[in-house]
């Protein structure tokens, strides 16, 4: 079931921010993308993009694995003043874009927004965001305080039910 807008009438759009544009390359419309993806080209998979606040689709017409980073130039930006003007921007795809998650995956824009509660019924608050250690990713829970909990599987996270928007954890409420 799509969130609603802030109207609570039309459906709102959730957009996944892919990566950011760093600066340009060439004088022929290209420009640098640092990427989030992992791999990072796999950002190239995603088109149309959004980018910054605009609503408006720009379709990638050619981009490539470039040193450490990617390169990409996009449809009707064919100079370097029109490369310019993109930088800073950031790159973002609407959540219909993305291909189905696999069983016991999730991605995290959908685990935004879901109640926590500890296996004992005490609620916790509502997911903010997720963000990564290295180690593990970390669940940022906002309720009466904010709790950063680790997603590990099985040892805190026990199960994640969309049906009822709700994630259950195995976690001292007083930690």
């Amino acid at each position: 079931m799509p969130d609603s807008g802030p109207d609570g009438q039309c459906p709102a759009v959730k957009r996944l921010v892919l990566g950011h544009i760093d600066g340009v390359y060439g004088v022929r419309g290209w420009v640098k993308v640092f990427s989030e993806t992992m791999p990072r080209e796999g950002i190239l998979r995603y088109s149309p993009w959004l980018l910054g606040n605009s609503d408006q689709p720009r379709r990638v017409a050619e981009g490539r694995a470039h040193s450490k980073g990617v390169v990409v130039r996009l449809e009707g930006c064919d100079d370097r003043d029109q490369a310019q003007a993109l930088v800073g921007q950031e790159i973002a795809v609407t959540r219909d874009r993305l291909p189905p998650a696999k069983a016991d995956e999730f991605y995290w824009i959908d685990l935004e927004g879901l109640a926590v509660e500890t296996l004992d019924g005490v609620a916790l608050g509502q997911v903010s965001h997720l963000f990564s250690t290295g180690a593990n990713d970390v669940l940022v829970v906002v309720g009466e305080r904010e709790r950063l909990l680790p997603f590990t599987w099985d040892a805190v996270v026990r199960s994640v039910d969309f049906e009822r928007r709700l994630i259950q954890v195995d976690w001292d409420p007083d930690f």
